[in-house]
């Protein structure tokens, strides 16, 4: 979405909270916030969104991860995907509360 307006300090601190979450609860507040507030702010729902797909796709490395441990690399991945997910999250938490739209690398668009 190229057309959002700025975000006012509600909205920044929604979409702040939603990538946060993340790191605890997966994907559940991406899809509170973005079932709930997708109407409201155009920003919300872009933050939200992007959270959302985000944590989904750390859910399926998780998972992928969690078959290869039977091959040893994955006692190697899962630390490795839980440290991304915790530093990329962190880094749209910071840019989220600047109010600028994130992007995170690595990212299933499943949800659009």
């Amino acid at each position: 979405m190229t057309d959002i307006t700025v975000p006012n300090n509600d909205d920044r601190n929604i979409a702040t909270v939603t990538h946060l979450g993340g790191t605890i609860f997966s994907f559940i507040p991406g899809l509170l916030v973005w079932a709930l507030k997708k109407d409201e702010s155009a920003y919300i729902a872009d933050q939200a969104k992007e959270a959302l797909n985000f944590q989904i796709t750390m859910l399926i490395a998780q998972f992928a991860a969690g078959i290869l441990v039977w091959i040893l690399i994955g006692f190697i991945l899962i630390p490795l995907v839980w440290l991304l997910n915790i530093v990329f999250c962190i880094i749209a938490a910071i840019s989220s509360s600047k109010g600028e739209t994130y992007r995170y690398p690595f990212c299933l668009r499943l949800i659009n």
